[in-house]
């Protein structure tokens, strides 16, 4: 029987920062664009680390290269595990058990899909205590999409279970119509979590394969998408 291979978004469907790099953002702009801003009311749900500093960029009116993307993208790596700890985030309700249940079912892979770079998600994820449940994953470079990454995550994939994963056990969670339309464009199976800013009413407009309001109990999310028992306890 095929492996499943679960590719998690992170931002509103594993944790929240409590918008701390928003701060990070702020550091970036004034130290590469020379500006004073407030990205206080900034909306950067389902957009990639790349989509968002292209769009600072441009807000800024200097010139969008790929070399100024990527000298953004690194002060803003930089700036991030500093500022996550000024604002009270949390790993989201539900996430930590079904981690914690996946690691006991043999041939089920959590895999990461975000728009996060890897530095960047790195930081999150150690700050929240979640590196320690993902074996790799796909990560935004400097000028990337989201449909980029997602293709990439196959490649990851197939080298983590050395062969091409079955789409039928293969899913993509995530909180964003960017999420779905990700999981999409790779044939993967799609489940939408109302964990975020979209309600599920929303959600369900995309036509995902599942719409949940959050995360269920690891035993109905393991029924759910099929996946194997737990290994006997030794």
């Amino acid at each position: 029987m095929s492996d499943h291979v679960l590719f998690w978004d992170i931002d509103l469907t594993l944790l929240s920062t409590a918008r701390a790099g928003i701060l990070a953002l702020e550091d970036a702009a004034r130290e590469v664009l020379g500006a004073d801003p407030d990205y206080s009311e900034l909306h950067t749900a389902g957009l990639t680390d790349s989509q968002i500093a292209r769009m600072l960029i441009e807000r800024h009116g200097a010139a969008e290269t790929p070399e100024l993307v990527g000298a953004f993208l690194r002060a803003y790596e930089a700036q991030l595990p500093r500022r996550l700890p000024e604002r009270q985030g949390r790993v989201l309700d539900g996430v930590s058990e079904i981690l914690e249940d996946l690691r006991e079912r043999p041939g089920v892979h959590s895999l990461l899909l975000t728009g996060n770079t890897r530095a960047g998600a790195r930081a999150k994820l150690s700050h929240y205590g979640l590196d320690g449940y993902f074996e790799d994953g796909a990560f935004c470079l400097d000028m990337d999409d989201r449909d980029a990454i997602a293709r990439r995550a196959l490649d990851v994939a197939a080298e983590t279970i050395e062969t091409p994963p079955d789409l039928e056990r293969t899913f993509v969670i995530g909180d964003t119509a960017h999420d779905i339309a990700a999981g999409k464009a790779i044939g993967a199976r799609t489940i939408a979590i109302a964990s975020g800013l979209v309600p599920a009413a929303e959600l369900n407009r995309h036509q995902p394969w599942v719409v949940w309001e959050s995360l269920p109990a690891p035993e109905h999310f393991a029924e759910v998408l099929s996946l194997p028992a737990r290994a006997p306890a030794a």
